[in-house]
């Protein structure tokens, strides 16, 4: 694993073994972050099931301005803090909250999020549960623009309460959604 572009190119993140921990691959994660480079200057991101913090620390290389990485495995959320030392992100770039992510979004009562990234573990079919929760929850606002990584035999739907699927890619066994809200202009 390593970063793909923007200030911390090329450098590999810390090497794990945890058998709960599948990380975004290099192809899904380009393809995500050349569709939305133009989303990121100063960005607040919400990085949900934050794993090694590969996704969140990729937005943080291309211009993010601020990442909440969410995760409540204790080994994820060293391996995420490892990274973050590692990088010598700046401690006002980021913050780690140790939480579920659905009661996150469920009591989440601050400002919306402009990018939110979720990769719910490959253990568990919860994508569509996370998308009940994220349309339903503060987190999302009338401009967020959300990516949900799902495997191809779980259920995800094109529209929830709030939201809508405007783009999604496949990739083998995983797809990569994209959801704003029904009413965002533009869609």
């Amino acid at each position: 694993m390593r970063i793909i572009a923007g200030r911390w190119k090329g450098h590999p993140l810390v090497s794990f073994q945890a058998d709960h921990i599948r990380p975004t691959t290099d192809r899904v994660k380009e393809t995500m972050f050349n569709m939305i480079q133009f989303y990121l200057e100063n960005a607040r991101v919400l990085d949900l099931f934050c794993g090694t913090g590969n996704l969140g620390l990729e937005a943080l290389s291309r211009g993010a301005g601020h990442v909440l990485f969410v995760e409540k495995h204790p080994k994820s959320l060293q391996i995420t803090r490892d990274n973050l030392q590692k990088l010598k992100a700046g401690r006002d770039e980021y913050e780690l909250q140790s939480q579920d992510v659905l009661r996150f979004l469920k009591t989440y009562t601050g400002e919306p999020f402009d990018l939110i990234f979720a990769d719910p573990p490959f253990t568990e079919a919860m994508a569509h549960e996370v998308m009940e929760h994220a349309s339903a929850s503060a987190a999302f606002g009338a401009e967020t623009l959300m990516m949900i990584e799902s495997a191809r035999r779980e259920r995800i739907d094109d529209e929830y309460e709030t939201l809508r699927r405007v783009d999604s890619r496949e990739f083998g066994d995983k797809i990569l959604s994209f959801y704003r809200k029904k009413d965002h202009k533009g869609s």
